[in-house]
């Protein structure tokens, strides 16, 4: 067999491993409790060599999870201890420093074994509803009050589920059944992954991954460093500026473009929180690593070796590298911003590629919902998924209502409804809210929750971008800010739990995306269908006008 057909036949494996580690992340969706997970795809799946460097990853998932994942293996590796890794072994952490970041999520590693001989890992993480402590908010001073942390260790040795375990996790948990039922469909979704790989190893003929192990890494490795080479090559800086809790935060970043490698230093960004909205580099670098990729190399399939050349560094106990014990409940808030980050200074890189500031950071809500006195119904947890807009692109309008960096799923208001007693009465694209441009930044949303009758519940706010909107790029103008209240008038804050009354309606406006490029060269008739779908006002109509004239 020539060159070209060994390649061949090597790309058909490496197309086959994508599709083992999808079905391993749709066998998550399909059995997981949460409907963080099932509904809005909170998840990642991926399948790793026996050095613990990931080779595919799902297509489904959040880049969050999956890039952290990527580091995690091996710390499991290296934890268990190689001499006791075992057939039927599962093992299980939610370390937000040897995971993904903070103690909701899950993260599941399965050794897999063929002919008896260990092959490879399979790893998987979903963010689940509750694990105990105050609950998710940025409330907490120390790791230790939120929840319960699980170090590395077995949740199954040679098939033997870990007893003890799960007795504890259900005795500190709010939502024991979701919880652990979450665990088992983590462990259900790796065992998928390791059946098909069998199947896939048998049906090629192979007795491990190292060969279609080494041409992945080796044509991904080879593919990203021709791009670099091709890239400008200097250092660029950028920051932003964001409503942190009682503070604002400055993040700050200086991007190096070498031929060999990318380097992005967070020096110069603010010190820790008191409150949870630390976070653990881990998630830091797989959010920066993201944001390059996206522009860099956004076609080169994300593995150990695409993702080698990106180094990320900052100064130990700034907000970006937090260390133990600090809180991290809500690490996603700033770490969803490091993608602007680093991408305002690629955009001096690389003029006319880069996309303006978004939303960016998720509007997690999670609702604790009880029962007023007099009724014995039972109160519930819920997790609601929400996305402001992304920025405008270079040669688009940016996208209404849609989760970037995070890439998570809006969830349908049927299920939050069905998850407990909540009344979503209105959630619908917040007119005017995309910045103005030669292309529009995405809308935010409107969304109006009460809770049922016989009911109030508490909040955990953990939004921003209040304070500090999201600008434009290129003469874009920025998005609008958002903003926390109940429908009396009164105004909430943008972090911490908060109470709304039986009765009263919490009203959320999501912020909208910077806009891109001078506004007055938007085509006249971009300017018309915006007014007659209601994504501008008159007013910003009549705006638009006003530029075009002096353009």
């Amino acid at each position: 067999m020539n060159q070209s057909m060994i390649d061949i036949h090597m790309q058909v494996m490496w197309n086959r491993l994508i599709s083992v580690v999808e079905e391993q992340a749709q066998t998550l969706i399909r059995t997981a409790f949460s409907t963080s997970v099932r509904e809005a795809g909170d998840l990642s799946a991926g399948v790793f060599d026996l050095e613990g460097r990931m080779l595919a990853q799902a297509v489904t998932g959040t880049p969050g999870h999956v890039n952290a994942m990527a580091e995690s293996v091996a710390h499991f590796i290296r934890d268990i201890g190689p001499e006791n890794i075992f057939e039927g072994d599962v093992y299980i952490t939610n370390d937000p420093w040897k995971g993904t970041g903070h103690l909701h999520d899950i993260t599941v590693v399965t050794p897999s074994f063929h002919h008896g001989r260990l092959v490879g890992y399979f790893a998987s993480t979903a963010h689940v509803v509750d694990v105990g402590g105050r609950g998710f908010g940025p409330d907490a001073r120390e790791v230790y009050e939120e929840g319960i942390f699980i170090p590395i260790m077995k949740f199954f040795e040679r098939g033997e589920l870990n007893r003890t375990l799960i007795h504890i996790v259900r005795n500190n948990v709010r939502e024991s059944d979701k919880v652990v039922g979450d665990f088992h469909a983590l462990a259900a979704c790796n065992e998928t992954g390791h059946r098909r790989l069998i199947d896939m190893l048998t049906e090629f003929n192979l007795e491990d991954l190292s060969m279609i192990g080494g041409f992945i890494l080796k044509h991904s490795c080879e593919a990203t460093l021709e791009r670099l080479k091709n890239l400008p090559h200097g250092s660029w800086s950028y920051s932003l500026d964001l409503d942190g809790y009682d503070e604002p935060v400055h993040l700050a970043a200086k991007l190096s473009i070498g031929p060999d490698g990318v380097v992005v230093d967070f020096d110069g960004t603010s010190g820790m929180s008191k409150f949870g909205i630390n976070v653990p580099l881990v998630y830091a670098k797989a959010y920066a690593c993201y944001g390059i990729k996206c522009v860099v190399a956004p076609e080169i399939p994300n593995n150990a070796a695409s993702l080698a050349p990106f180094e990320v560094i900052a100064p130990e106990g700034c907000i970006l590298n937090a260390k133990r014990p600090a809180p991290v409940a809500v690490r996603h808030v700033l770490g969803h911003f490091v993608p602007d980050l680093v991408l305002g200074a690629l955009h001096q890189a690389l003029p006319g590629e880069v996309p303006a500031e978004g939303a960016s950071a998720l509007w997690n809500l999670h609702m604790s919902v009880r029962p007023l006195p007099g009724n014995d119904a039972r109160g519930a947890e819920i997790l609601m998924f929400n996305s402001g807009g992304s920025g405008a692109r270079t040669a688009l309008d940016g996208l209404n209502a849609t989760a970037f960096p995070s890439g998570v799923h809006t969830m349908p208001i049927e299920a939050t409804e069905n998850v407990g007693p909540v009344i979503v009465w209105r959630k619908e694209l917040r007119e005017g809210s995309g910045g103005a441009g030669a292309q529009r930044g995405g809308l935010g949303q409107m969304i109006e929750i009460e809770a049922a009758e016989g009911f109030s519940f508490r909040f955990s706010a953990m939004f921003d971008r209040i304070g500090h909107p999201a600008r434009g790029r290129d003469g874009g103008l920025e998005g609008a800010a958002g903003g926390v209240a109940l429908d009396d008038g009164t105004v909430l804050k943008g972090k911490g739990l908060q109470f709304v009354p039986e009765g009263r309606r919490l009203v959320l406006s999501l912020p909208g995306g910077g806009g891109y490029g001078n506004p007055g060269l938007r085509p006249a008739d971009a300017v018309a269908h915006d007014l007659k779908h209601g994504y501008i006002t008159k007013e910003q109509a009549g705006l638009y006008a006003k530029a075009g004239d002096k353009a």
